[in-house]
């Protein structure tokens, strides 16, 4: 199924409604934006359950570990990235 649909001279780019209810998008719905060339792709981004949330955290947890990252290392870049704004 494809429609068309223009962009505003603020650049936004309305979805067509049938497309919205085929794919149960709601307002406020996040996307990536890829581009190249003559393509342009909008892919849904959604927000892991709380449980999934957990296994990422404790994925991370282990491949820090794994690592050699210490807490020390995160906080000092995380102070460096607040310096930067």
């Amino acid at each position: 199924m494809f429609s068309t649909t223009r962009m505003s001279s603020k650049g936004q780019v309305v979805i067509p409604e049938e497309i919205r209810k085929r794919l149960h998008l709601k307002e406020g719905a996040q996307f990536v934006v890829l581009g190249d060339k003559d393509v342009l792709i909008l892919k849904t981004i959604e927000e892991p359950a709380l449980g999934e949330f957990e296994l990422l955290i404790k994925q991370a947890r282990h491949q820090a570990r794994q690592v050699g990252l210490k807490r020390s290392d995160i906080d000092a870049a995380v102070a460096k990235a607040r310096a930067r704004r």
